[in-house]
């Protein structure tokens, strides 16, 4: 999820968690410490719930430490505790409140957990345990970044700001966010059945049967079933009854969401993982000691190029869970190239700007 609705949904939550009058209780501050302004509540949440995408900094050592270090430590319910006991001490010093320092961290605790829930829900996955583990988990319903889930956000902060007084429309706007992960793992769940019933259809021997939320609908989603060899893959609307039709005219929602069509008009593609020009070369590749981090890193890996010149060899690897219709340009494209064959290989990523620049 971008870091902004990440930010938001920190703002929310703190004032959901902050009243705007203090109701003394011995026990609740033994516990939680002395009250504090609600204006400190969202202004703590905000920031305290944009720090997991801090780990941004690791670009600045390498492009493959990005990949491997981003939403680990920083969004690590094993860490949380320290992270949000730094935070929560910063808090006292920058609000002059030292004696508040438990409520602080208490509600830094809140906003770096609710960023963690809301990575979780989407694909790409958060290493909770990390660095115990750089296992993945994800919900995987809901697309990365949802109108609909800043939406909510977003309006339950305006209407905090406009009855100022009250907690009920941050409490609202919270209850609704799960009411629309809800939703979307309903349309999960009707893209996995529809993947299933195809490749019992097919006689396909399925190891790996997965859906990929997709922009504009909780109902719009690219179906996968892999049988070892060959992907094959579907951009489906699973509530649509009939094509949706666009021009240039229409809203950018509504053409983002036109390529998914109707479970009953679903076409299939097919790729071949290790693809048709050169497979040879691509398991080579793929089997690699130094291409270990994309076997960890990809969902659905395709071969997508093979290039050989005069100079050198390469070998292109892309994501399937990274490219969907109406989208110009696929992230996370690695490969590796040699000079000869039987010389070294060296590992690349690939922009479309950039061209190809060697990792570290």
């Amino acid at each position: 999820m971008d870091t902004l609705t990440h930010a938001l949904s920190g703002a929310l939550l703190g004032r959901a968690l902050t009243p705007s009058r203090p109701a003394p209780s011995p026990r609740v501050e033994r516990w939680f410490g002395p009250h504090v302004p609600a204006w400190h509540g969202v202004l703590l949440g905000f920031f305290a719930a944009a720090f997991p995408d801090s780990d941004f900094v690791l670009r600045i050592v390498s492009d493959l430490a990005y990949l491997r270090g981003h939403r680990g430590v920083t969004h690590s319910i094993v860490m949380l505790p320290l992270w949000a006991l730094l935070i929560g001490w910063l808090a006292s010093l920058a609000f002059r409140r030292r004696d508040a320092f438990r409520r602080y961290g208490w509600l830094a605790a809140a906003a770096i957990g609710i960023h963690i829930a809301g990575d979780w829900i989407t694909q790409f996955g958060t290493m909770l345990f990390a660095p115990l583990s750089d296992a993945r988990f994800g919900l995987g319903s809901v697309f990365i970044i949802d109108l609909v889930f800043s939406g909510i956000i977003v309006a339950g902060l305006i209407a905090s700001a406009l009855l100022w007084r009250s907690r009920v429309p941050s409490l609202f706007a919270l209850a609704l966010l799960p009411v629309w992960v809800g939703t979307t793992v309903i349309g999960k769940n009707e893209a996995l059945a529809f993947a299933r019933d195809y490749a019992e259809r097919q006689g396909i021997k399925a190891q790996v049967i997965d859906a990929a939320p997709r922009p504009a609908s909780p109902f719009n989603w690219s179906v996968f079933v892999f049988d070892g060899t060959r992907y094959h893959v579907a951009h489906v609307n699973t509530r649509r009854t009939a094509p949706l039709v666009t021009s240039a005219d229409d809203n950018f929602v509504r053409r983002f969401s036109a390529p998914y069509a109707p479970l009953q008009q679903a076409h299939w593609e097919q790729f071949e993982k290790f693809g048709s020009d050169a497979p040879a070369l691509a398991r080579e590749v793929w089997q690699h000691p130094d291409f270990e981090f994309f076997r960890w890193f990809a969902m659905y890996p395709l071969a997508y190029r093979v290039e050989q010149t005069a100079q050198d060899t390469c070998v292109w690897y892309r994501d399937l869970r990274f490219g969907f219709p109406g989208r110009s340009s696929t992230p996370f494209r690695f490969g590796m190239c040699r000079n000869a064959p039987g010389s070294a290989w060296t590992l690349y990523a690939f922009d479309d700007i950039a061209g190809r620049a060697a990792l570290r």
